[in-house]
């Protein structure tokens, strides 16, 4: 599947959001800048213990309220450790290019209070389920999470974001023939040659990818490099059990 831009917005509004997105951005951070120590000589996450995921569910016929959730697991075990949730009113349509403004206070939101409430079980790292740099202006959820909450993100798509010569018609074989055994990536580059992320197999029997890209406060090796560490099914673990979390709480009332 893909995503393409989705005109049906007021125009006033769209400018709004797109003057927001590049203020923010001036704030974004594309190289590591970790609060844990990292040792060249070590393995470069060994003062890592902690990591997140975020995610959105949606109730059944109701395109107003969904489930913001946070899950922290434990690195590299990978167990969960602790989890938050809140049911949330969504105000703003979803507009591809335009996620974080129907999902990025709730996120940010529960981050915050985890931080308040319990800071020793604060993730170091989030993943998310969006876009990072990968996006139509280099500024999509994942980026918009971190610069909010000063956080180091990692993007993580399920659909490839089609923009500035990626497409589906030319990269869909190509990334098919690349990913062959878990850990494989396939570079996603624009029109100019500039790097936006990878198309990534998660494991030996994950046949869709997931295309990573930079947050906040990370480089493209060091996302790739841990994505591929995150990996128990096809898709990351953090968003995985993130995702998990709020679907068998809303099954639960409906």
């Amino acid at each position: 599947l893909v995503m393409t831009l989705n005109d049906n917005v007021d125009d006033k509004v769209k400018e709004k959001w797109i003057n927001e997105q590049n203020e923010l951005k001036k704030k974004l951070i594309t190289t590591d800048k970790f609060d844990f120590q990292v040792d060249d000589n070590e393995s470069k996450w060994k003062n890592l213990s902690l990591i997140g995921g975020v995610d959105l569910s949606f109730y059944k016929n109701d395109e107003e309220h969904a489930l913001a959730s946070l899950v922290v697991l434990s690195y590299p075990d990978l167990d969960v450790v602790h989890t938050k949730m809140k049911k949330v009113k969504l105000i703003e349509p979803y507009i591809c290019g335009f996620l974080a403004f129907r999902e990025v206070a709730h996120h940010v939101e529960l981050i915050h209070e985890l931080k308040k409430e319990n800071p020793k079980l604060m993730p170091q790292i989030i993943f998310v389920d969006g876009s990072g740099i990968h996006h139509h202006r280099g500024f999509g959820l994942a980026s918009h999470i971190g610069v909010l909450a000063d956080i180091p993100t990692i993007g993580i798509a399920k659909k490839l974001l089609c923009l500035d010569g990626i497409t589906l018609e030319t990269h869909k074989p190509l990334i098919e023939k690349a990913l062959i055994n878990a850990g494989d990536t396939f570079p996603l580059k624009n029109n100019s040659g500039k790097l936006l992320g990878c198309a990534m197999r998660g494991t030996s029997k994950s046949k869709l990818p997931v295309f990573v890209s930079i947050g906040h406060r990370i480089s493209y090796d060091s996302a790739v490099d841990l994505t591929k560490n995150v990996f128990k099914h096809k898709i990351p673990e953090p968003i995985r059990q993130a995702d998990l979390l709020s679907r068998d709480e809303i099954r639960k009332v409906e």
